[in-house]
């Protein structure tokens, strides 16, 4: 089994004591999130962990219990833009995020340690040479830290419609996503880093880039030696090309608060997550109630 920790939200950075004590005691709880009563029971084993997959905009408060997980092969993926506190409200700065990054690749390598540029929008102060400029700047520091770089382009969900207060942002145009693509892989290749997209529609390979995925499983089976069996996670989008995972993370209980974000309705629901949360229950949030019904994930 693959576990993603987490696309819905971010661990490493809020919640890493807590995720520690899941793998001591070896099993999480999560609650589905289309009936709140129902409880998946999934073994942290080392034995039933294929991998694990961390996502985070913060990989430092992780980077403490790096020996608790001796035991379990795992990359991260650490998600570094440098938007304003207009876009990610409280995300730590680039800089602060940059130097975790460093050292999270000096402790467990560049291979399973993969920065993510995204996603990719555009407003009157994010214009395409902004976004050159950052991506040219992150990636001079980062570049013999890293060997893969997943980019991605702004999806305009209706979840960000009101939490995104500047009317200018958009999605790019495919005439700038072509501009960002060409540059960027111009200073990939200056550094020897590979770039790849993430559930992307447009066809980039002309410029070197090609469509890749977060959960990889050829990375994952570089990574521990044996030969992934997943198949392609039916659960995401027609475009990802992921391979299966079991996520244990909750919506709506990330206090990063990006305006971008899918997973967050508002900061309000996140604070209430985060009020709510013990670093010793089986739950990221809150407790397990009479009337819920618990089964084992298979």
């Amino acid at each position: 089994m693959i576990v993603s920790v987490s696309r819905r939200t971010d661990i490493p950075a809020l919640y890493a004591e807590w995720f520690i004590n899941r793998l001591h005691e070896q099993f999480v709880y999560v609650r589905n999130p289309f009936n709140k009563n129902a409880i998946s029971r999934i073994s942290l084993a080392p034995n039933d962990v294929d991998c694990l997959v961390f996502w985070t905009k913060n990989p430092e408060p992780l980077i403490q219990y790096l020996p608790q997980l001796c035991a379990y092969p795992f990359y991260v993926l650490c998600t570094i833009t440098g938007y304003g506190r207009d876009i990610e409200h409280n995300v730590p700065s680039a800089q602060t995020v940059i130097e975790s990054l460093c050292k999270l690749s000096d402790a467990i390598g560049k291979k399973r340690t993969i920065w993510r540029y995204d996603p990719i929008l555009i407003s009157n102060t994010c214009t395409v040479e902004y976004h050159i400029r950052q991506f040219s700047y992150i990636l001079s520091c980062l570049h013999s830290k890293i060997e893969t770089c997943v980019i991605s382009f702004f999806d305009y969900y209706d979840s960000c419609k009101k939490k995104i207060v500047d009317s200018s942002v958009r999605e790019p145009t495919i005439e700038e996503i072509e501009q960002i693509a060409e540059h960027f892989s111009q200073l990939a290749k200056k550094y020897g880093i590979k770039i790849q997209t993430c559930a992307e529609q447009y066809d980039l390979e002309k410029y070197g880039i090609k469509h890749g995925s977060c959960i990889d499983g050829e990375l994952i089976e570089q990574i521990t030696g044996k030969k992934v069996q997943a198949r392609k996670d039916t659960y995401q989008r027609s475009l990802c090309q992921c391979v299966e995972s079991v996520d244990i993370g909750e919506y709506n209980t990330c206090s990063h608060d990006c305006v971008y974000c899918y997973a967050n309705k508002n900061i309000e629901l996140a604070k209430q997550a985060l009020a709510n949360h013990n670093p010793q229950s089986p739950l990221l949030i809150g407790a397990v109630l009479s009337t819920d019904i618990i089964r084992n994930r298979k």
